[in-house]
């Protein structure tokens, strides 16, 4: 290697470096806000080495409000976001594979109306949704937040089928010589070897639903529904002092179940994408 080249190696790694800190530096800032007390996150800037180590801000954290610890709150929020993702991989995978597999009439237009589902804005269908969920009697109640992803989400449907499109129909082809009906090839042939969307879909999914506010903040009215993510806002009181210490302490405890998530599924990941979802 060159002297040249190891200049613009050394140049690029400290690049990466600078842009990597400057990346998860607020990550750092709440971890490290969650060991100071509220003066010394309100007055210390930028700096992230607490003058003392606060630990007791985990335990009033953890103890919440209104007599409802953060064990309920972190319970709901993993009941919601687990039946949710399990629900969009199962709905989404099913619609993949109609929509990339089986031959009907009309299925052009059902993908043009779906792929149009993902270009309309959350807000605009807001009102309309809570209009409907509270005819229906659901607006309480956690049905608002899992019900939809029973029947597929636009994003990790077309994620699905580009994957899929990948798989050979010949194998397809081979399962029906042998006999095999649309639903066997479906279980045996596809959904195994969708296993890196899938698992792509179970890490994003879990974090869009462990970190929703909009959604449990509208539709949750009862505190031992909350979820994590409106259990935290609940800490910022404008009407009394609000302990930043312990916000900040929930909130570094609700990053671990999306990184064990990501750390528990990311050697299928890598190791599905390695193989492009084949094995010979």
């Amino acid at each position: 290697m060159t002297k040249k080249h190891k200049i613009e190696a050394v140049l690029y790694h400290l690049f990466v470096c600078l842009f990597g800190l400057l990346m998860i530096y607020p990550v750092l800032w709440m971890i490290s806000g969650s060991l100071k007390n509220n003066t010394e996150i309100l007055n210390g800037g930028m700096n992230l080495i607490p003058p003392a180590w606060r630990v007791e801000n985990f335990a009033n954290g953890w103890k919440g409000f209104g007599g409802i610890s953060f064990a309920t709150f972190f319970s709901n929020s993993f009941f919601v976001a687990a039946v949710s993702t399990i629900a969009t991989v199962l709905s989404s995978a099913c619609v993949a594979y109609a929509f990339s597999r089986v031959k009907y009439k009309g299925r052009n237009i059902w993908f043009t109306a779906m792929i149009c589902t993902m270009m309309i804005p959350t807000q605009i269908i807001l009102v309309p949704q809570y209009i409907i969920y509270n005819k229906l009697g659901f607006v309480g109640t956690y049905l608002p937040l899992i019900l939809p992803h029973f029947f597929g989400q636009a994003f990790f449907i077309y994620q699905m089928m580009q994957f899929g499109s990948g798989i050979p129909r010949d194998l397809d082809e081979a399962a029906i010589i042998d006999g095999c009906s649309k639903y066997t090839i479906f279980t045996k042939i596809f959904l195994p070897l969708l296993k890196p969307s899938i698992v792509t879909t179970i890490i994003i999914q879990f974090y869009w639903k462990w970190d929703d506010f909009m959604s449990p903040m509208i539709y949750l009215s009862k505190p031992k529904m909350y979820t994590a993510s409106v259990a935290i806002k609940n800490f910022a009181d404008s009407t009394s002092t609000t302990d930043y210490g312990a916000m900040f302490a929930m909130s570094t405890l609700s990053l671990i179940p999306v990184f064990l998530i990501f750390l528990f599924f990311n050697r299928y990941l890598v190791e599905g994408i390695s193989t492009s979802g084949i094995k010979g």
